[in-house]
């Protein structure tokens, strides 16, 4: 049992009982197996994987590549910095999270970690964001696919992407309509959040608001988190 379970659980058979024991679980030098000392904002009672917290385990396929991508193997090998979006995203958000992956990727490249990290964008529209657009989509975005450290994650069916963000990062997506946008179809009110786990799979920070994220000291966790 991770620590969110049992803090949800202790929580609901008694509040004192709980409460103490999960607010006073990061302390001032950190919880255990981090890199980083504790985030300014503490979002251990927030749905989503936070500081300390295990980085979830899934498999997805890779549609570029053709391969399937499993968080587990890069335990002991690469930091992870994690989000996911879609490409027909109107209103900027996904760009603003593409951006800041990509220039973390930037950053490994031109400090020389480019193989102590990996930069893993996983798209919940599947219907539409096939190999093609998303190699189309990378060339748009500065994303360099040739590095070996970049995958788009493609989940088989919409319905198995909802169910994977539902079941480990605790974030509800669903199709609503979009008749305000003249070429599209369906969009996706969505959550902008990056997750970034450290060599062992420990959560190092959560960015619950991913597009106004400090590209500096996201770009500066990264390099911490995968230079040790």
């Amino acid at each position: 049992m991770d620590r969110r379970t049992f803090c949800k659980s202790t929580g609901a058979i008694g509040a004192t009982i709980g409460t103490a024991g999960c607010l006073g679980v990061l302390g001032d030098s950190g919880a255990e197996g981090t890199v980083l000392g504790p985030p300014e904002q503490d979002f251990s009672e927030a749905a989503h994987p936070s500081y300390g917290d295990e980085m979830p385990h899934f498999t997805v396929p890779e549609p570029i590549t053709t391969e399937e991508i499993s968080i587990s193997e890069y335990e002991g090998e690469q930091a992870i910095l994690w989000t996911s979006f879609y490409t027909n995203c109107p209103d900027g958000v996904c760009p603003a999270l593409i951006l800041r992956l990509r220039r973390a990727q930037e950053a490994a490249s031109e400090e020389g970690f480019s193989s102590e990290a990996v930069f893993l964008a996983q798209t919940f529209d599947p219907e539409r964001d096939t190999a093609e657009t998303l190699r189309e989509y990378a060339g748009q975005q500065g994303v360099n696919l040739d590095a070996s450290n970049w995958h788009f994650l493609r989940p088989e069916s919409y319905e198995r992407g909802q169910e994977l963000l539902d079941e480990h990062f605790g974030l509800a997506i669903e199709k609503a309509a979009a008749d305000q946008y003249e070429n599209l179809e369906y969009q996706f009110p969505h959550y902008g959040l990056i997750l970034l786990a450290n060599k062992q799979g420990i959560v190092e920070r959560a960015y619950p608001r991913g597009p106004q994220t400090d590209i500096e000291q996201l770009v500066s966790d990264v390099e911490r988190v995968s230079t040790v």
